[in-house]
């Protein structure tokens, strides 16, 4: 099961909020709050709101245990920019751009995605099996048509 949530809008450049990002992205639910609630920096406030978002939404609505919960996404991605201009000596202006962020994070179990990889490792075996099969065939018709 994945618990998405988004925040849009964020008045704090992408950049920034990337690198608060990258710190969380992967851990469990409590080590993330802990890193989160630990760093100086303006986005991880927002970010940790977020995450308390998702944790509420997981154990509220879906029943979910959060001992099994970890971050499994979470993207920043460029919001909207606004354009002002800075007034200069001469008549001239120079551009300021504010930027702003949006972050969709995802939470996932983990113990569902220890199911899924075994899933799909059973789809491999089987696929690797119908495959080596055919190339046996294909071999043993090779050296028939030789020997005769």
């Amino acid at each position: 099961m994945e618990i998405k949530v988004k925040l849009s809008n964020l008045r704090t450049a992408p950049r920034k909020t990337r690198l608060v990002a990258d710190l969380v992205r992967g851990k469990n639910l409590a080590e993330a709050q802990s890193i989160l609630s630990f760093t100086v920096n303006k986005t991880a406030r927002n970010i940790l709101k977020l995450l308390n978002s998702a944790e509420a939404t997981a154990t509220h609505d879906f029943h979910l245990d959060k001992e099994n919960l970890f971050i499994s996404k979470i993207m920043v991605d460029e919001g909207r920019k606004m354009k002002r201009w800075h007034p200069m000596s001469r008549g001239r202006a120079y551009p300021i751009m504010k930027r702003s962020s949006h972050i969709v994070l995802v939470l996932s179990e983990k113990n569902s995605e220890i199911k899924k990889e075994k899933a799909e490792n059973k789809e491999i075996k089987k696929t690797k099996k119908s495959v080596s099969a055919k190339k046996v065939s294909a071999v043993k018709a090779k050296t028939k048509t030789k020997k005769a």
